[in-house]
């Protein structure tokens, strides 16, 4: 469902203003979390990020276990975006030049805090994380995003979850969302 490219790969994902590049290496430790930068701000924290945001027309970029996703803005075209972003992570990377800063905390696959949760509230979290972590985040990573769970409302049932890379503001989300995740939980 993608295209290949050189010793890199891309792949299309659901989200036209996205592209998932996948260097044919891990880029994150074992129990560590993607990272979401969604603006040029935020890329302080990864030289690789902000090498990205260099590009013209870059306005995210997520990275994830083995891939890193770029978004685009709406009127950048893929044709010129590409090729720069395939440059600068294979440069960055050849060079061995750190993916984040040296003194940036990994985002670590920490456990969400369920203290805030008791007995069958808690129970319920539990499963929805394990859910999550089992079954949604490995076919989200497949097209080239992430989803976090931020907190269920026990009184209402209502589960929050954030979507990253690709899955943010992708077109597609609201379906992901609405008739595959809604339904397993």
């Amino acid at each position: 469902d993608g295209t290949k490219s050189g010793p890199y790969h891309e792949w299309d994902t659901p989200n036209p203003q996205s592209m998932k590049f996948r260097p044919g290496r891990t880029l994150l430790g074992a129990d560590e979390r993607g990272r979401d930068f969604p603006n040029p701000e935020t890329a302080a924290a990864s030289p690789l990020a902000a090498a990205l945001f260099a590009v013209d027309g870059v306005s995210g970029v997520f990275i994830g276990p083995d891939f890193i996703t770029v978004t685009k803005t709406e009127d950048a075209d893929w044709r010129h975006v590409k090729p720069m972003t395939l440059g600068v992570i294979a440069d960055h990377l050849a060079a061995d030049l750190p993916i984040f800063a040296p003194s940036e905390p990994a985002a670590r696959a920490a456990e969400t805090d369920l203290s805030d949760y008791e007995g069958e509230d808690r129970e319920v979290v539990e499963a929805i994380i394990q859910v999550l972590d089992e079954r949604v985040r490995p076919a989200v990573a497949a097209d080239g995003g992430d989803i976090s769970f931020r907190y269920f409302e026990a009184r209402t049932g209502v589960v929050f979850l954030k979507m990253h890379g690709a899955c943010s503001g992708c077109p597609s989300s609201t379906m992901t969302l609405k008739a595959g995740i809604e339904n397993m939980l």
